[in-house]
């Protein structure tokens, strides 16, 4: 057993039992036991056996360390500052000179004149060697001496400072007066106590003040409290002792009172994919090129990061602010696997190694792409309104998780997706054309006539990116605490998590489309079919045997029919057959016969009920609204004069109701093959809506609004009575034209067949 290991049982005398510090208050070697104390009185007699085999026993460095590490963490060199490290390093090479004979401790690397004939090991002994080197430094000047640390240096000196080299090293050879242990800040009186802390919590709520103002805020309560006769340190111990205290006091003070908050339950540890998703919306740093008219706009980016892996494993982009309905798809994007796209190769595909890309294929129905896709336990935002609604309280149900969000002013809840925004913008966006920076102030010259990437490309650069950069990208700081310094991607640590937590493959049908929209319970009229939100919708198939029928549904919408509706795409609504539990769209019953129809949602439709109740319109069918829809929308203008009637602002509002109406095509699961029809002489568009582009979305409405005003001419307008033969008047009054039935008896008529 080492000296180190030696157990120190003198009365008084510290010791570490499981983590608790103890004292010895009393031995009794007659009996082979010490009585210990905790600093809380507890007493406890323990046997010198069980103490001295106890492996979590050992003496406390309050009473056995010497010098600079009794009671604190063993001294190291890297404690030491560069002059004292230099002084430090020149006695080692003096006891290294008197142990080998030279400085430098190795005789394969002499130094000039190296050994000395008084320092040589093979004509000296150690004691004639540190005799030597005791009169060596005598002999030095003794301001010189002092200044290197090296004054009053006697034979049992030079034998201490070996000892502790041999057993510490280089800073064993460091003086314990150079590690002295740090007086800390002085100490301050209970009153001036009182007095910090009172002024600590005022300024919480003031706006931010400066040290000095604190400094005499903290003399004011004294003063006033205490009486002028009470002693104030200075400025520059408050603001140490502020300092120590409180911290330096750089945040912003909105932050600091929030970093003040109680925390309710704690720290979540993540340890498993999908406990946890981060969900956060940012203004995209590089203009686009909208596709309807081709103007350059800016875009919302919308990420989902799992906590975990640090995976991206969603994302949209979109022209206006997310809605409800955009986070609910985002959520519906996580749960379902990626499709391979057409130039994406082998290297995109399922890479993880736990489950085959084969499987995962089959079960999918495609080809998948190597992204994690699980359902999300917890998903964290902010507290926009976009997350706090009925809506998203239902698609939570749907889909069986929590959106949670996070605290108010505190973005360390969601700091991955934050980090995820800047390294995005780092490694992708600051390489793109019409790049914006980061604020007004770094922007180019001019980045909206630089853009020339439109929506989908960048939709599908950045899909390209994340599955086969970010995926793939060493974590670095965020590696996992089971392994810090080991090398991790996202994929990799996905693919872990199979061996550690398993992996629930649960694809979601395409129907869950439909179940994350708004739902409106509503009853089937027999002539207008659906009324939702001022708008009608119908089809004469899809209605034939529910017109005027009520529900078998019960509860609170007894009777009652469920309609689902897309906010981006107003155009239809979407209503579940109650034997085939298939979706069938219902056509707005406003659209022209055409089929042809520019896209709006719900803040344009508010628009036109406003406007058509502001004009005192009463409609007697939504048909009669089309005109006032078409005038908002400004699809009325010609193509040939798109460009200088209509401002930027509503070319904008144009590209956005379309880009809306394409995602939401998009997100649709696609119809199920129809039966081959009967080969008709020309297929009929009639109830289709589709995404138009400019010019098309004008000259399909042109089109629409003229056949429009044809149907409604043919219907006022009589059916035209050709005029009468030559002589009818005169031979109606004439009384020498024979009757009817006087001729027919001529021509051998009916009476003379037989």
């Amino acid at each position: 057993m080492t000296a180190a290991a030696v157990l120190d049982l003198s009365p008084g005398a510290g010791l570490v039992l499981d983590g608790t510090e103890w004292t010895v208050e009393r031995r009794e070697p007659h009996l082979g036991r010490v009585q210990l104390v905790k600093d809380d009185g507890t007493r406890e007699r323990m046997t010198f056996r069980f103490l001295a085999n106890h492996p979590q026993c050992r003496s406390s460095s309050r009473t056995t360390a010497a010098g600079a590490n009794r009671g604190r963490q063993r001294k190291a060199s890297e404690d030491l500052n560069a002059s004292r490290l230099e002084l430090t390093e020149l006695r080692m090479a003096h006891l290294l000179e008197v142990a080998t004979g030279f400085r430098s401790g190795d005789p394969f690397h002499p130094g000039p004149g190296e050994p000395k004939p008084e320092y040589d090991p093979a004509t000296t002994t150690l004691t004639e060697r540190r005799h030597a080197k005791v009169a060596e430094l005598a002999a030095l000047d003794p301001q010189h001496a002092k200044l290197l640390g090296l004054g009053s240096v006697s034979y049992r000196t030079l034998i201490r400072w070996e000892n502790a080299r041999r057993r510490f090293g280089l800073v064993g050879c460091a003086d314990d007066r150079w590690l002295r242990r740090s007086g800390g800040t002085r100490t301050v009186s209970e009153e001036v106590r009182e007095a910090v802390l009172a002024v600590r919590e005022e300024t919480q709520r003031m706006a931010k003040v400066s040290m000095r103002t604190k400094d005499r805020m903290i003399r004011q309560y004294v003063r006033e409290e205490f009486g002028p006769e009470t002693k104030v340190p200075s400025y520059d111990t408050l603001r140490r002792l502020w300092k120590e205290w409180f911290g330096p006091g750089g945040a912003r003070q909105r932050y600091a009172r929030s970093a003040d908050l109680p925390e309710s339950q704690g720290h979540v540890l993540v340890h498993r994919p999908g406990q946890v998703v981060a969900l956060d919306t940012t203004v995209l740093p590089v203009m686009v090129r909208e596709h309807v008219f081709g103007d350059p706009v800016k875009m919302h980016l919308t990420l989902a990061l799992d906590v975990c892996t640090h995976s991206l494993v969603a994302f949209r982009l979109t022209l206006v602010s997310d809605t409800s309905v955009d986070v609910a798809m985002v959520l519906r994007d996580v749960t379902m696997p990626l499709p391979m796209r057409a130039d994406w190769g082998e290297d995109l595909e399922w890479p993880y190694p736990g489950l085959p890309a084969a499987v995962v294929a089959e079960f999918a129905g495609h080809a998948v792409a190597g992204l994690p896709f699980f359902t999300p336990e917890t998903v964290t935002t902010d507290h926009g309104s976009v997350y706090r609604n009925h809506h998203l309280v239902e698609v939570e149900r749907v889909l069986g998780c929590q959106v949670l969000p996070a605290r108010v002013l505190r973005p360390t809840d969601k700091a991955a997706v934050e980090r995820a925004f800047g390294v995005i913008r780092q490694l992708l966006f600051e390489h793109l054309v019409g790049y914006t920076g980061v604020d007004v102030a770094d922007r180019g010259a001019d980045p909206a006539a630089d853009a020339v990437l439109t929506a989908d490309q960048l939709e599908h650069l950045i899909a390209t990116w994340i599955v086969g950069v970010w995926q793939k990208r060493k974590l670095g700081e965020y590696a996992p605490a089971w392994d810090p310094d080991g090398s991790h991607s996202p994929n990799s640590l996905f693919a872990a998590s199979f061996a550690q937590t398993g992996f629930a493959m649960d694809i979601p049908s395409p129907e869950l489309f439909y179940e994350l929209l708004p739902a409106h319970y509503v009853r089937i009229d027999k002539r207008r079919g659906v009324k939702i939100r001022g708008l009608w919708y119908d089809d004469a198939d899809v209605l034939r045997d529910y017109r005027g029928e009520l529900s078998t549904r019960g509860g609170k919408h007894k009777g009652k029919w469920l309609i689902r509706r897309d906010p981006r795409d107003r155009r239809q609504v979407f209503f579940q057959d109650p034997l085939s539990h298939a979706w069938h769209p219902l056509p707005w019953t406003g659209m022209p016969r055409a089929g042809q129809m520019p896209a709006f949602g719900d803040a344009r439709a508010s628009a036109l009920l406003a406007k058509a109740a502001a004009a005192g319109l009463k409609p007697k069918s939504d048909t009669e609204l089309l005109p006032v829809l078409l005038e908002l929308i400004g699809s009325h203008i010609p193509v040939s004069k798109w460009p200088t009637q209509l401002k930027k602002s509503q070319r904008t509002e144009h590209a956005r109701e379309t880009h809306q109406a394409m995602a939401a095509q998009a997100d649709r699961p696609p119809s199920p093959p129809a039966p081959a029809p009967q080969p008709a002489p020309a297929p009929s568009r009639e109830g289709t809506a589709m995404v138009l582009s400019w010019p098309g979305r004008a000259r399909e409405t042109q089109d629409a609004v003229a056949g429009e005003r044809r149907r409604r001419r043919e219907v006022v307008r009589p059916a035209p009575v050709p005029p009468p033969e030559l002589g009818h008047n005169f031979r109606a009054r004439s009384v020498f034209v024979l009757p009817e039935d006087d001729l027919e008896e001529d021509r051998g008529g009916p009476d003379n067949a037989g």
